[in-house]
């Protein structure tokens, strides 16, 4: 871990984890002077996930990645990627002259292209397969494979305090169950016939 900085913050109900692109629509002053300044500046902003089971305060650094719509009434339409963790160590009301909050953090520098073991590997293509998806990507990291898995913020937050195997056993067990109900919706469909 690093020395804590101070960054723009974006206190929301959502926690992207690395890799994960997520759409936002930007309606509120203080956050349009946001927008603007990751358009003109290119700087990366925290997402503090904002719910009492945060205990640790964990938010998500993430990078203006494309504008979709822009309204007449100054509201946009925007997609972030986030590339990072952190963990907020102070609050403030403003970031220095600006509208829109800040934060000192420390960003945890999270790895996003380990590999995942064979096994691994193989289990998430068989359950891609079930959604017809063939992947691109022959090496999968454990982001990549847990934002494909439409964990909720519970399950996030209990992911990324993990160790690599702890990790791997997560998903391993994530995949199998996953697996397991799709195989059985298979089933019922193939029971059950419309009149």
């Amino acid at each position: 871990m690093e020395d804590s900085i101070k960054i723009p913050m974006f206190p929301l109900s959502l926690f992207p984890l690395p890799g994960e692109l997520v759409p936002l629509h930007i309606f509120e002053p203080r956050y349009k002077q946001l927008l603007s300044d990751a358009e003109m500046k290119d700087v990366s902003f925290g997402i503090l996930f904002n719910h009492v089971m945060n205990e640790k305060k964990i938010g998500s650094l993430v990078k203006l990645e494309s504008v979709i719509k822009r309204f007449s009434n100054g509201e946009t339409d925007i997609i972030v990627k986030c590339s990072d963790l952190f963990h907020l160590n102070k609050l403030y009301r403003t970031f220095r002259d600006k509208l829109y909050p800040g934060g000192d953090v420390t960003c945890w520098k999270v790895e996003t292209t380990s590999p995942v073991s064979k096994p691994l590997q193989q289990l998430f293509k068989h359950y891609l397969q079930h959604f017809q998806i063939h992947s691109t990507n022959p090496v999968h990291s454990f982001f990549s494979i847990a934002n494909e898995l439409n964990l909720d913020f519970e399950e996030r937050l209990r992911f990324v305090c993990l160790d690599d195997a702890q990790k791997e056993h997560f998903l391993f067990s994530h995949l199998n169950y996953q697996t397991r109900l799709l195989q059985e919706a298979e089933k019922s469909r193939n029971i059950f016939h419309l009149n």
